[in-house]
């Protein structure tokens, strides 16, 4: 197969659906929004910084639209779906993927930081999730964003693992409440992908960063960290009907880390 043939199957991938991807504005979300639009798909994307949601359809094209959202706020999770509603009248593919973390080492935690993450990553995707239903068909896919950390034990790092470890559980139960409805829902686990949470929610400095990314490529089977498009390339698979017969999973993408 030469490369303009392949070019012409992917874009034929999700070729008409309508794609939703949270926390699109960068990282691993950006990467899965372009790769869903690469594929055929019509997207939207949510942010919380209209500056960098403008960047973001910029580099996505296609057609792409942004939805200025906190998936934390009910109010904008009612417009956010409002939109699409009054776009397509259809939702077939989300990538609930907004979320956060911060370090913080059990005795210093603060209910302000439990709060904020669990609302995020918990509450805000359970809501963005079920408010996407009514517009979801038989034949569409959910996939969430997990976490290797939620296996791992990481020092410091326990609310956002644990938010994480719920999203798993969310993943099995809602595999079974959907039973009959032909609506698949699983996890993409990634491994230590370098985005710039690193530094606008790790608050990393570049030395801590490029530490931490030679630690990973010493002690992974695969010896390097990963790239967006890896996961992209994984959340596409989990959306298209290439896993037609697959829920309830959690996909690991991380090099190895997490399985020797």
């Amino acid at each position: 197969m030469n490369k303009s043939t392949l070019e012409n199957v992917n874009a034929r991938k999700h070729a008409g659906k309508i794609a939703l991807v949270t926390g699109g504005s960068s990282g691993i979300g950006l990467a899965a929004a372009m790769r869903f639009a690469q594929e055929g798909a019509k997207v939207f994307i949510t942010g919380r910084r209209q500056a960098e949601l403008d960047a973001a359809v910029e580099q996505i094209g296609h057609g792409a639209v942004a939805i200025r959202a906190d998936i934390a706020s009910a109010a904008d999770l009612d417009r956010m779906f409002s939109t699409v509603q009054a776009a397509h009248q259809r939702l077939d593919i989300l990538f609930a993927n907004a979320g956060g973390g911060e370090f913080s080492p059990l005795g210093a935690i603060t209910e302000e930081q439990f709060d904020k993450y669990f609302d995020i990553n918990v509450k805000g995707t359970l809501f963005t999730v079920q408010k996407a239903l009514p517009l979801m068909k038989p034949g569409s896919a959910i996939v969430l964003t997990g976490s290797i950390t939620s296996i791992q034990g990481v020092p410091a790092f326990g609310v956002y693992a644990a938010t994480k470890a719920a999203l798993r559980s969310f993943a099995r139960t809602w595999a079974s409440d959907l039973k009959g409805r032909d609506i698949r829902v699983n996890v993409v686990a990634p491994g230590v992908v370098v985005t710039p949470a690193y530094k606008t929610e790790l608050k990393m400095s570049d030395e801590q960063i490029e530490g931490y990314r030679q630690h990973v490529s010493d002690t992974t089977p695969l010896g390097r960290v990963g790239e967006a498009d890896e996961i992209a390339k994984a959340v596409s698979f989990l959306a298209s009907d290439d896993a037609s017969y697959i829920t309830g999973i959690e996909l690991f993408v991380d090099g190895g880390m997490a399985q020797v």
